[in-house]
Order: C-alpha cells, then sequence, then structure tokens
C-alpha cells in the first residue's frame, strides 16, 4: 500500500478517498481558510492599488518570458563578475550531479538547506545523501518533514498536514525524549538542533524566489531567518535556480516582493528578504568564499514553446492552494506530485507526463478561486480545461461511454429539431424531478457518487418564451 506522505505517485482517486477519510488531515485543513486563504484577502483588500499591481507583474514575467535566453545570458555575465560561477542543467539527474561535484571539489561533506521547492523537484536530498553527503533541512516545517521522512504539502506551509501533537511525537522519537505539546518549545528545539548543523555545514544549499539579471542577485524570501544562516556561514553557497525566475532589473524586484508576502501568508513582506549578490568581496565580513547558481530548465524550455507557457509566471506563493476547494479537502499529497493544488494540477502534468496524471486536470471545479487568488492572475481553469482536451487526444485514455455521449450531443447539435425534441422530452420527465437534484445516474453513478446532478428546468426557455409571446 503506498504511503502517500512518504512516495510520490499516480494513483489520485484512491489517495483523495484516504484524505477524505482521514479525521486528522481533516481536522488540519479545516483551518487553512481561515488562517492563509482568509490572510490573503485581506492583505490584498488593505491594498489600494493591487490590482494594477498584480497586472504589473504579470506583464513583467510575460515580457522577461519572451526574452528569456537575453536575460539569463546577462544574468550569467553579472553573476561571473562578482566572483560566481554558473552552471545549466538540462534536467533534474544533470543538476543533482552539478551539485554534488561541486560539493566534492570543495571537499564538503555536511550540507545545510534553506527551503526549496526546486530541490524538492529533481529529489536532491536522497541524490546527495545517495553519494555520502549529510544533508539537513533547516525550514522548521521542512526539517519536521525531514525527520519524519514525508514530502511537503503545501508550497509555502510544508507541515500544513499535521497537528502539534503529531509533530512533537516526530520530533521527540528522534531526540529519544518526551517533548512539549507547545508550538513555540518545539520550535526553539528545533533552533537548538539547527544550530550545530550551521556550526559544522560545509556547504549551504538554497533555493531562489528571484534572480535579478542585470545584478546577478539571488533573492530568498522567508520569515525564519535559515536563509540568511544557510548563505552566508558554509564557506560554499549553491543556489538553484528554475530557470523561469529571472526578472530583469532590481526596478522589478519591489512589485514581486509585495504581491508574493500577501500571497503567501498575509504579510506586507516577509520577515527576512535576503538579497544575495555573488561570493564575498575583499573588505566583506560575511559571505561565502564561493558562489555557484545552478540554472534548471527541466522542461520548462519545453512548456516555454507551449499554449501552457503562462504555468511559468509562477511565483510559488501558494495562494490558489488556499483558495482551492479541492485542495482544502484533500490536502497536498493526494496529487501525486511536488506541486499540490490547482497550479500543480497544471505543473505535474507538463513535468512528469499527462497521461500518467489523467486525474488531475479533472481535479478542480473550474470555479475560478484559483485565478481570483493569484497574484500574477495565471488563467488556471483555462489551462485545465486545455489540459482535458489534450487527454481526449490521448488514445490511452479513451473512454467508450463519454465518447458515446459526446457523438450523441455532436449530432443532436448539428440537427436543430432532434435538440428541440430532446429538451423537450428532458423538461417533462427529468426535469420535473422532485426536489430539483438527482442523486443517482444509473450507468454514470461517478457523476453523482460524491454529489448530486441538477435535473434540467421544467420548462426550456423556446417554451417560456413562446407562452410569453402569446398572453
Amino acid at each position: 500500500m503506498t504511503d502517500y506522505a512518504v512516495h510520490e505517485h499516480e494513483e489520485f482517486l484512491t489517495a483523495a478517498d484516504e484524505a477524505l477519510a482521514d479525521p486528522s488531515l481533516q481536522s488540519a485543513l479545516s483551518m487553512l481558510a481561515d488562517t492563509l486563504g482568509q490572510r490573503n484577502k485581506d492583505a490584498f483588500a488593505e491594498l489600494s492599488d493591487s490590482g494594477l499591481l498584480r497586472d504589473r507583474a504579470r506583464a513583467i514575467k510575460d515580457a522577461t518570458l519572451a526574452e528569456l535566453d537575453r536575460h539569463l545570458e546577462t544574468l550569467e555575465a553579472s553573476v561571473n563578475r562578482r566572483g560566481g560561477q554558473v552552471h545549466y542543467a538540462a534536467d533534474g539527474a544533470d543538476a543533482c550531479q552539478t551539485i554534488a561535484g561541486i560539493i566534492r571539489a570543495a571537499g564538503g561533506r555536511h550540507v545545510v538547506k534553506s527551503k526549496s521547492m526546486t530541490t524538492e523537484e529533481i529529489h536532491l536530498n536522497r541524490a546527495l545523501e545517495a553519494e555520502g553527503f549529510h544533508v539537513v533541512e533547516t525550514d522548521f516545517g521542512e526539517y519536521i518533514l525531514q525527520v519524519a521522512g514525508q514530502r511537503p504539502s503545501h508550497l509555502v506551509a510544508p507541515a500544513v498536514h499535521l497537528r502539534i501533537p503529531q509533530v512533537a511525537k516526530i520530533l521527540g522519537d528522534d531526540a529519544g525524549e518526551q517533548l512539549p505539546e507547545d508550538a513555540e518549545k518545539l520550535a526553539a528545539y528545533a533552533r537548538r538542533t539547527l544550530r550545530k548543523e550551521f556550526a559544522r555545514a560545509d556547504v549551504g544549499i538554497s533555493g531562489a524566489n528571484f534572480a535579478v539579471a542585470e545584478t546577478g542577485t539571488v533573492v530568498l524570501v522567508t520569515n525564519e531567518g535559515n536563509g540568511r544562516l544557510t548563505t552566508s556561514m558554509p564557506r560554499v553557497h549553491i543556489a538553484l535556480l528554475g530557470m523561469e525566475k529571472v526578472i530583469p532589473q532590481l526596478a522589478d524586484l519591489p512589485v514581486f516582493l509585495k504581491v508574493l508576502a500577501r500571497a503567501a501568508t498575509g504579510q506586507k513582506l516577509s520577515i527576512y528578504t535576503s538579497m544575495i549578490t555573488g561570493r564575498r568581496q575583499p573588505g566583506e565580513l560575511d559571505g561565502p568564499d564561493e558562489f555557484h547558481l545552478v540554472v534548471l530548465d527541466n522542461g520548462r524550455s519545453r512548456i516555454l514553446g507551449g499554449p501552457l507557457r503562462e504555468s511559468l509566471f509562477c511565483i510559488r506563493c501558494g495562494a490558489c492552494l488556499n483558495a482551492c476547494p479541492i485542495y482544502r479537502n484533500i490536502g497536498g499529497h493526494a496529487y501525486g506530485g511536488v506541486y499540490a493544488g490547482p497550479i500543480g494540477a497544471v505543473l505535474t502534468p507538463l513535468y512528469s507526463g499527462l497521461t500518467h496524471h489523467p486525474h488531475l486536470p479533472h481535479a478542480s471545479s473550474l470555479c475560478g478561486a484559483c485565478q481570483a487568488a493569484c497574484p500574477v492572475k495565471i488563467a488556471i481553469p483555462e489551462m485545465l480545461v486545455q489540459l482535458r482536451e489534450q487527454l481526449h487526444r490521448e488514445p490511452s485514455q479513451a473512454n467508450r461511454v463519454e465518447n458515446a455521449i459526446y457523438r450523441l450531443w455532436a449530432a443532436m447539435l448539428r440537427r436543430p429539431r432532434l435538440y428541440r425534441l430532446a429538451t423537450w422530452l428532458a423538461t417533462r420527465t427529468i426535469g420535473r424531478w422532485p426536489g430539483g437534484w438527482i442523486r443517482h445516474l444509473p450507468g454514470l453513478g461517478g457523476w453523482t457518487g460524491a454529489r448530486d446532478f441538477p435535473a434540467p428546468a421544467p420548462e426550456s426557455f423556446r417554451d417560456w418564451w413562446h407562452r410569453e409571446g402569446q398572453a
């Protein structure tokens, strides 16, 4: 039996059923809308020009991707000018090998990491541990999950699926002592433990929320301070950058800082915004001796040239997860891939293959809450519909019943008399169903397995118009 909290999978329906039957998970998820979700709404409501700001962020993303090759070249030149090195990785395996090679060349053994979904995407910890390196996550949520052997279930709150008593048991079992079920005391325990790891680390690995092309600056947005320790205490800093995270100039950064913090946690700004420009320079007291920037493609250049290019606008804030009625009921592990929620239902099929995840494009009510919450207004519902359309062209996904219904529907739409007859029959039969809702559709139980089906209106618009016109 698959442990969905531990392993990536392609069993969305089974995992979703399991999530819905898990009272502990349901208790944890029930607070999401009132915490992160509400803070997102309140933060943008307090900003009078939030619509214009989001439009500006979207425009910058769109323009940057249109000339991404040029901006990457500028970024590389800027990093080199500050004494850093840029490495390009075609895929996850390439990136892992590159990073392992940098650590070996530096004589490193102990590695500390700040939170990075891009490193999760390439399974960096597993690759480095297989090479014999000691890797420790330093974000509190990621540290809990590393001790538990679990995967993140949310983009910015990776351990949101766990309650405090569960965290106390996980960390207590690892420590060999009973720890109090108190959030502040558990955080203090983690802080004491992680300080020792920072002190002995040779290498610090971070992701990058943004990379400024004109200056070669890597920007980290955090709330715990571990990002600064990770990038400044070890003698080697390696930053892994998804290639779509480049922004052209420093003047663009405030736009994204304002929308990212509000969308992610409801803050005006995050507690820490770290801007790292290369290795330590002569006369500077802090910073690493070496700085390496690994730029990851891993399918992004393929997506850039396709119809779902807009998915690369994502700044990984998690706002769409907090707003989504599907995510708020099943959590992140059910989605199967690294990225969960509405944007995960788009990204996972794009990165891992649509036929491996055929249910994800359907894991949405298309209510539009995700697009409304998105700080760069990504048209997630529209992209999910496009993925559904692509599924119909996959021979392995052919569904005889569904195809027969579509053919019948198309034939009816081409014949007005037949359409009028069908709607007349529907209004006089199931349209007059008691209560107006159908609880079970014979042969189509999947439609009514988890929700009622609305019956057609008891009178068609054509009949109403004819009746009113006669009056």
